[in-house]
């Protein structure tokens, strides 16, 4: 019997976490991915040397609204590594619901230019920036989605000849706000039966989590498609799949109450 559970922990463990956490999860959140692409420029490689992702969550300037995105992957970035469809994750956070209406990325001193006869020359940030590049963003964030922002950088005029063989870096980015996974939610009853939960896909690609203590259930991070939920039980007569459950990018599902008495 045991073995019933122990596939759905090892699923949590393995994909999506935050989706598992439903006990600790707090309401009124939602989910955001900052991911850096690139239009081609005419040089070698353009280097941002990005420190910090923040957001501001008020339509004023008021610096105390600037929330730093925790979990930042900070280094080095040939622009030009981007290009094409190509992108990377550079930061992401759980955040409040609600609005956003600025980002800012935090930029260090390590800027470089190479042009394409192999000549090298760092690139100058102006003063006006030293608090960080700000672009206008103005998305609304819904509860338990999963946004991403892709900073879409123009490299060729991002850079600008200051004569003399140098550059100063003016960074040039298009932002694109758009929701990419919702999810399902739902209450189990009885509630004690705590069942370990699968979402299925058609190729079986298959995210996991559990019912809290008072048999409710909400896994995120759910991409838009079509699904089926099984709910596995320590007594495995009290198994139970729904088919069919449909997904879109911005909705988490509401499967309403789930009898497994029966």
């Amino acid at each position: 019997m045991k073995t019933k559970l122990f596939f759905p922990f090892l699923l949590c463990s393995l994909f999506w976490l935050s989706s598992c956490d439903n006990e600790k999860d707090s309401t009124g959140t939602a989910r955001m991915e900052v991911r850096m692409t690139d239009a081609p420029g005419d040089y070698e490689e353009v280097n941002v040397d990005i420190r910090s992702v923040q957001v501001h969550k008020e339509a004023s300037g008021d610096e105390a609204g600037w929330v730093t995105l925790d979990e930042i992957n900070p280094g080095v970035y040939n622009l030009l590594d981007f290009a094409n469809g190509r992108d990377t994750l550079l930061a992401s956070a759980s955040l409040p619901a609600g609005r956003i209406s600025q980002i800012r990325l935090i930029l260090g001193d390590n800027n470089s230019l190479k042009l394409k006869n192999g000549t090298t020359s760092p690139l100058k940030t102006p003063s006006g920036q030293t608090s960080g590049v700000k672009l206008q963003l103005n998305a609304d964030l819904e509860q338990d989605v999963t946004y991403m922002v892709l900073l879409d950088f123009d490299a060729a005029k991002s850079v600008v000849a200051r004569g003399n063989g140098q550059y100063n870096l003016k960074p040039v980015v298009r932002t694109i706000t758009q929701a990419i996974a919702g999810g399902i939610k739902g209450k189990v009853t009885p509630a004690e039966y705590k069942p370990g939960i699968y979402v299925i896909s058609a190729a079986n690609d298959t995210i996991g989590g559990f019912a809290t203590s008072t048999g409710d259930f909400l896994i995120k991070g759910v991409p838009a498609g079509t699904y089926k939920v099984k709910f596995y039980t320590e007594n495995s007569e009290h198994d139970k799949t729904v088919e069919n459950i449909t997904i879109t990018q911005n909705e988490i599902k509401d499967l309403g109450t789930v009898d497994l008495s029966h």
